[in-house]
């Protein structure tokens, strides 16, 4: 009888310790309090990357300042703070007319205020010099932007109660902090001016051209030079390097074609060549080819190829190495060398399937000519 009574007591507790376990749960999710310690727990997780986000930031001001002050400048301070925060505000899209025109105008503007700070403050460098300096607050400023916006997020999920919120900028912060961690590592790589994934379309376009042949400006950063493959003639583009720039080839197309500048008619090609996003799966320098653009622009460079090419009815192809975003901006690996090898391969193809010899091509190398250099001609075409 006591082994029965024994059991029954014990069963008894287990029925209570459920039911108050039980209702201990109701109470937590009626209340949301369980979504309250969830929030929590979110939040701590969010605030440990936001501390290493400020680190970076702290890390990419101090190099920045280091580089400005080796450079001559006297307030590198002064500078930074200046330029880490400086706003760019995009054009009214409500209203799209001549909308382009007006983008370029601002991103134009900007580049240009930018450049002159620069200039007038780093007196005792060069071109190179400069441009570096120029990324390295670029860089900064995107650090301090993506810290500032998850910030902003976290403060705000949590003085509203905004459980999804937290969640969201939770689930995304992976994904936010390898980000913020390619744009770190690229800082260094830029500063020693090696050249880096997104290298290749001008790199490509060095290649083509061979690296004797002279290459005239067509602008400020963007140069064209002109040789010759199996009875074709080629016109190149590509940005002036080693600066780390971009160039405008949108201009230079433009010019190239409208203006006839190497004397040799209407292009009968247009083929750019540029680095693409690859998706999951894909591998580090594979290359594609298809038709239109291939420029990663806010627009301005983009429309004026493909306008031009519509004008005056010029086929207009791409070819694109494929890389992760990381890889586009830090140091340039094999894989998308060795990728940048069968995209040179796959434009020989295209140029002799697509073309006859005595006609014209044109080649834009599109991406950033840091650590690639040319010869550069003493003629000059003027603007």
């Amino acid at each position: 009888m006591a082994d029965v009574a024994s059991g029954s007591s014990i069963t008894d507790w287990i029925t209570a310790i459920s039911q108050l376990a039980f209702l201990i749960i109701f109470i937590l999710l009626f209340t949301g309090a369980n979504q309250r310690f969830q929030m929590y727990l979110w939040g701590k997780e969010i605030r440990a990357g936001l501390a290493v986000l400020q680190r970076y930031v702290k890390d990419a001001e101090e190099k920045s300042k280091d580089l400005l002050a080796k450079y001559g400048s006297k307030r590198p301070k002064t500078l930074v703070e200046r330029l880490k925060d400086y706003v760019f505000i995009s054009p009214v899209d409500i209203e799209p007319t001549d909308i382009i025109r007006r983008l370029d105008h601002l991103l134009e503007t900007r580049r240009a205020q930018i450049k002159q700070l620069l200039m007038e403050e780093l007196t005792s460098v060069g071109k190179v010099e400069r441009y570096k300096a120029e990324t390295s607050l670029e860089i900064l400023s995107a650090l301090n932007m993506i810290y500032k916006i998850v910030r902003h997020i976290l403060l705000l999920g949590e003085k509203t109660n905004n459980f999804l919120l937290v969640m969201q900028l939770r689930l995304l912060l992976p994904q936010i902090m390898k980000i913020a961690e390619g744009y770190r590592k690229a800082l260094d790589d830029f500063i020693k001016g090696a050249p880096i994934g997104d290298s290749i379309g001008p790199q490509i376009a060095l290649h083509m051209a061979g690296t004797e042949t002279p290459w005239i400006h067509l602008d400020d950063d963007t140069v064209a030079a002109k040789a010759e493959y199996d009875g074709r003639t080629l016109i190149l583009v590509k940005a002036e390097g080693p600066a780390s720039n971009v160039g405008r080839p949108g201009v230079a197309v433009e010019k190239i074609v409208e203006e006839d500048i190497f004397g040799t008619g209407k292009p009968s090609l247009i083929i750019t060549v540029d680095a693409a996003l690859k998706l999951e799966g894909e591998d580090t320098g594979s290359i594609a080819e298809g038709v239109g653009a291939a420029i990663g622009d806010p627009g301005p460079e983009k429309i004026r190829i493909e306008r031009t090419a519509s004008k005056h009815k010029i086929p207009l192809r791409a070819v694109v190495i494929k890389m992760g975003m990381e890889e586009a901006i830090l140091t340039m690996k094999k894989e998308i060398y060795e990728g940048g090898v069968k995209a040179i391969e796959r434009l020989k193809e295209i140029i002799n399937e697509e073309t006859n010899p005595g006609e014209t091509i044109l080649i834009a190398g599109i991406g950033n000519s840091i650590g690639i250099g040319q010869k550069l001609e003493k003629t000059e075409v003027t603007q």
